[in-house]
């Protein structure tokens, strides 16, 4: 039941050490696997603290606490809990902290999240007719809120930390303004109502930190002349994760850096390589700088142990075990990686730059993960979840399986202006369907809510006609598709990832939003029909929770794959029912965060129309079911086109 504070203090004042960040999963299994690694890491690393993010909504957040508590009262961990205090209720809140106690956690980060949408854009009559006494928004619209009800209400009995912005917090509504000056007067105040210490966004430009940690220390009114400043960093995984989390996180990627990787970002294996070296540099940068005491670092680990172990052993990081005197932090992290006997053969790591291969017109980007073909040795899967991370389309055992890549707790990565501006106000499906044809063909909409970027992916254009025919001929709304891919170069311009010398494979595959009465009357019959054939597979589920499938609830679809010399089949994506089912959730979700977002139109005196609108994404929101369907003849390249738009 330590405090953070109280063990730094406890260290040499010439001392590192270093924390991790964790988040839960979002599948049980996942879940269950990542206490397994906890402990090994936990036992390996030795880390000085560990945070465990927040999930906003019940059961994400019922979930952050139960990992809380594995944390800290099973393996010991001096554990840090994150509060998001925007679209909290005050009573979640005293909920949370009451909770935090009983588990012996004394440490909070507080942090705001995002601008609180549904409130912030709630319709008029909505407001009035829905208020409650203790909506969240009465107190707690930013992180000060927070700081500041928990001194109130606890005393000293947490220790509370806040986030701090190297290169400048950048608010969704105004992404241009990031300027570490403009965000000072707040982190003063933040630290004067209690915060204990700080912990930044994640960074690459080293430059920019020592800058930040230089204007905090010597500021003029001496409030952070002592209090511990813990810089955040995030070990590479893939080039793919990079280029996603910087955007989101509107993090400067040096271009020193950006230049290494441009000439690997194909193969997952040397990014992680490039990425060891450059994170080390930084520390070895910030080590170099006299610290006001211990010197620390936090890392994002995405729930993933192989890069930040072996970051934290060429940084030199880990302390020796207190408990054996004849295991060295190297033997540790060596047991870590290798593991025992029958996890100790991995395949050896492909690319995730094959995410950037899946059809993203308006379609979710994903990385590699693996797949076990059904005529190769059993391997564990454990071995290989590390070396391909594939958000959603990664393997649902994982416990790094699709990882917030934010702490916002909405999944639109654009705010309500933003969204107003390139969705406007759809009243009719009609309106819907312009706006994905828009997409296809390059035009406005650049982006759409089902979008992680603004940018169609190279295979877009090979399969733009047979998309835009499904949208426009049969009223199917695609967010995720690739094309089949049968046996082309591992350095194909478009197709290739993996190490040079190897052969890449895809089956086609289209994810799409169908309304209810043509998936019940013609769509599902005619895939029957197919899937009879052996031609197809698919998986549907709609936001009320029902669920169809083709396929028995333990079935693997490898749908992207590739053959290296010297190595195993590895497989870069893969579609199964337990990852299907908890992007439905998610995708469900989006509809109802579009919806919410048109209420910026009744800021800007169209209320009427505002009010049609989310009424009617409400409406097509609980009527559509969403479909994946997977063509099984990669040699057959137009076969899947052909038989969806025969239905």
């Amino acid at each position: 039941m330590e405090k953070i504070t109280d063990k730094i203090a406890a260290l040499s004042n010439d001392a590192n050490y270093f924390s991790l960040e964790f988040f839960p999963p979002k599948t049980q299994i996942g879940f269950s696997n990542l206490q397994t690694r906890l402990e090994r890491m936990s036992s390996a690393l030795r880390p000085l603290f560990v945070t465990v993010t927040w999930g906003a909504g019940g059961c994400t957040s019922s979930r952050s606490l139960e990992l809380a508590e594995i944390c800290q009262r099973q393996l010991g961990l001096t554990t840090c809990l994150h509060l998001t205090c925007t679209n909290m209720k005050r009573k979640v809140v005293d909920e949370a902290l009451e909770e935090a106690k009983v588990l012996g956690v004394r440490n909070i980060l507080a942090l705001r999240g995002d601008p609180p949408r549904e409130e912030e854009y709630r319709l008029e009559d909505e407001a009035e007719n829905g208020k409650d006494e203790d909506d969240s928004n009465e107190d707690f619209t930013w992180a000060i809120d927070l700081v500041r009800y928990i001194r109130r209400v606890h005393g000293d009995y947490f220790c509370i930390g806040v986030a701090g912005y190297p290169e400048g917090h950048a608010d969704q509504s105004h992404p241009t303004d990031q300027d570490p000056l403009h965000d000072l007067p707040y982190l003063i105040d933040k630290t004067k109502a209690g915060a204990d210490f700080i912990m930044t966004q994640l960074f690459y430009d080293v430059e920019a930190y020592s800058k930040y940690e230089k204007m905090l220390r010597e500021h003029e009114s001496g409030i952070f002349a002592q209090i511990p400043i813990i810089p955040g960093l995030m070990p590479l995984q893939s080039y793919e994760i990079l280029m996603r989390t910087t955007k989101l996180a509107h993090a400067k990627v040096p271009l020193e850096l950006l230049h290494k990787l441009q000439g690997v970002k194909g193969d997952d294996e040397a990014v992680k390589q490039v990425g060891v070296e450059a994170i080390h540099d930084v520390v070895e940068s910030i080590r170099e700088v006299k610290a006001k005491g211990p010197r620390g670092f936090h890392f994002y680990t995405l729930n993933l142990e192989k890069a930040v172990s072996s970051l934290l052993d060429r940084c030199n990081l880990i302390p020796p075990d207190p408990d054996d005197n004849n295991v060295s932090a190297i033997d540790d992290v060596s047991i870590l990686f290798n593991g025992n006997a029958a996890h100790h053969r991995a395949l050896s790591s492909a690319s995730s730059s094959a995410a950037a291969q899946l059809t993203t017109n308006s379609h979710r980007s994903s990385s590699p993960a693996r797949f076990i073909p059904p005529n190769s040795n059993p391997l564990s899967r454990e071995a290989t979840w590390d070396d391909f991370p594939n958000g959603r389309f990664g393997d649902a055992r994982s416990p790094a399986f699709n990882p917030p890549l934010t702490y916002s707790p909405t999944s639109l990565t654009i705010s309500p202006a933003q969204a107003l501006s390139l969705w406007s106000t759809p009243t009719t499906p009609e309106e819907i369907t312009h706006l994905f044809i828009s997409h296809l063909a390059g035009q406005t909409p650049k982006q759409l809510p089902w979008s992680e970027s603004a940018t169609l992916s190279p295979e877009t254009a090979l399969i733009t006609s047979e998309l835009t025919q499904l949208t426009r001929l049969k009223g199917y709304w695609t967010i995720a598709s690739q094309p089949a891919v049968d046996g082309l170069p591992s350095i194909h311009s478009i197709h290739g990832w993996g190490p040079p010398g190897g052969f890449v494979f895809q089956k086609a595959f289209v994810e799409f939003f169908v309304p209810a009465s043509t998936f019940h009357t013609t769509l599902r019959p005619h895939l029957d029909r197919l899937r009879k054939e052996g031609e197809i597979s698919y998986y549907a589920g709609n936001a009320a929770g029902e669920f169809q499938s083709s396929e028995s609830s333990d079935a693997v679809h490898a749908v992207t794959w590739g053959s290296f010399a010297g190595k195993e089949i590895a497989t870069a994506t893969m579609v199964e029912e337990v990852s299907f089912r908890a992007w439905v959730e998610e995708a469900f979700g989006i509809w109802g965060e579009w919806g919410r977002c048109v209420g910026e139109a009744a800021r800007r005196g169209r209320v009427e129309k505002a009010r049609q609108s989310r009424g009617f994404l409400r409406r097509i929101g609980k009527d559509v079911w969403l479909v994946n369907v997977i063509g099984h003849g990669y040699r057959e390249g137009g076969r899947l086109w052909e038989v969806l738009i025969e239905a």
